[in-house]
This record gives structure tokens, sequence and C-alpha cells, in this order.
């Protein structure tokens, strides 16, 4: 984790850290929660908490560590709210050294998949995060998990051991797809859109539809909403494609001006008889896209 130089609430620019921090944070909170989309919604949660406690903290002296203690909790919070915790510390702390892994293993870790992480035990999945994945120290686990530190070792020792486990296990979960009904209205959603034909996408939309441009703005009624689809008629950087994210439906959006064939974003659409009732659109949270499981 980089280290901030100390400073107090009121010389610190909260904003610029928040923006500065939050793909970082989100990449915490989703592989604490095992989705990309729920890790935006504790990120969410966590910057409000941020924000709140912000005016009337003492003087902070480690800014990062602070926010990453808040995402921290907020996660917990989170996981008891699912009913998925499990123990938060190790009933027992044995003293064994938390070594850097080599570098082929640490890239293994890393890109670990979402639900691999949520194996582990929270003690584990935290510790071997913020160490193996964002490059904090044992210190800084400690500070951020407020465990002492032969726990965060054990439960360091203990995660890496657990998901080298994982790996070596066949993956024989059945693929997902998307249904019929699904694969339909997505397709009718998507060819419009393709099409520039927003007029067509006006009429599929509900009246009270709901937007959510994720880290930018929100908007609700068709006139309101009717501005967002105009303002993606003025750029080009955008394709369309059916697809799944973490199983759900979803509208995967690639850029037709780049060879990659990855996505770079995507949208999640909600249906209220047969209209488009909310639209989630994550085109200013690109970050969300790594580590998700999608399909195309």
């Amino acid at each position: 984790m980089t280290e901030i130089p100390e400073a107090s609430p009121a010389a610190t620019d909260i904003d610029a850290l928040l923006v500065a921090l939050r793909p970082k944070l989100h990449r915490y909170c989703a592989r604490m929660v095992g989705s990309v989309i729920d890790g935006e919604d504790v990120l969410q949660d966590a910057l409000i908490k941020a924000v709140e406690a912000f005016a009337a903290a003492t003087p902070i002296g480690n800014p990062e560590g602070w926010l990453f203690r808040i995402a921290h909790n907020t996660a917990l919070d989170f996981l008891r709210r699912r009913k998925r915790q499990e123990a938060l510390h190790s009933v027992v702390e044995v003293d064994m050294m938390a070594d850097q892994l080599d570098a082929v293993t640490s890239r293994q870790i890393a890109s670990a998949s979402l639900r691999t992480f949520m194996r582990l035990n929270v003690t584990q999945r935290s510790s071997v995060i913020l160490m193996d994945v964002l490059g904090c120290s044992l210190a800084e686990i400690c500070a951020v998990m407020d465990v002492s530190l032969a726990a965060a070792k054990a439960a360091l020792v203990r995660g890496r051991a657990q998901l080298r486990k994982y790996a070596d296990e066949p993956d024989d979960a059945p693929q997902p797809k998307l249904s019929d009904a699904d694969r339909k209205r997505l397709g009718a959603y998507v060819a419009h859109f393709n099409a520039r034909d927003f007029d067509a996408i006006r009429a599929m939309i509900s009246d009270d539809v709901r937007l959510d441009l994720v880290n930018k703005t929100r908007m609700t009624g068709k006139a309101e909403v009717s501005r967002y689809f105009g303002n993606y008629s003025k750029v080009s950087d955008w394709h369309l494609v059916p697809g799944l994210v973490e199983g759900q439906p979803a509208i995967l959006v690639f850029d037709p001006n780049e060879p990659n064939p990855q996505p770079k974003y995507f949208m999640l659409l909600d249906w209220s008889a047969d209209k488009v009732a909310t639209i989630r659109d994550f085109r200013h949270a690109p970050y969300i896209i790594e580590g998700a499981e999608y399909l195309v």
C-alpha cells in the first residue's frame, strides 16, 4: 500500500483521495464479498461512511489505511447481513513467518477467481487480498483488520495454502447461459442500441425508469433518462453484446476501435412487465470489470 504523508483532515483533499483510491478499494471489496457488483455496493456504502466521518475525524496519520479500515468493516457488515461470515479471529495464533511469494505464485493468487477467494474464511481472505493482491505490509494488514501480528501471519499462511489447494482442483462447475427469454429481450435492446435507434430504446423503457450511471450520476423518469441515450449518440467507443456477468444477464460493452476483444465495462437491466425498469451502467467505473466472470 502506498504510504501517504501525515495530514490533518483540514489539509487532506478527501474528494481527490477517494477518486484516486476507488479502483483499489473496489478490488478489495469485490474479493471480500465475492462479486464485482456487490463489491461496488459495498464500496459506495464505505465511501459515504468515510465522507460522513471525515469532518469529525481527529487528525488522520494514514488516510489510505483509514479508508481501507472503513472498507474492511463495511465488507464485514455486508457479509454479516448475508449470513456468510465465519469466525473473524483465529482461535490459535501460531508463530509462523509470512514470507514474500515467488512471482509465479503471487500472480496465481492475484488472479484467483472471486468464487475461490470466497472459499477462504474472512480473516484468511482479507489478509491474502491485502498482501498478495494489493501489496500491503503485515503492519498495514494488522491495522486494517485490527488483529495481532501473529494472527495476521497465521491467516496469511493458511489462506495461501488453501488457495494453492483450490488451484489444483478441477473446475467442473456447469457453465451458466442466457435463457431464451433473456437472450430475446436483451438482444432486442442491444440491436436497437447498436443501430443507434434510440427512439426504439425509449419505447422499451418504463415511464418511471431509474438510471444509475455508476460513479457519475443518477436519473429518474423517461424524460431525464432520454438525455443519457443522447450522450451515447455523440460517441463511438462502444459496441454492445448480450452476455452474462457473474451468472446474471448483462450487456457487455466493447470498444470497436480497439483490437483487444476484452469488454471495457458492462450494463445491467431490470425489467417490469416487459419494460426496462432500471439501468445500471458502469461506463464511468471501468475498474469493476477486472476480476469479473463473464460470458458472451
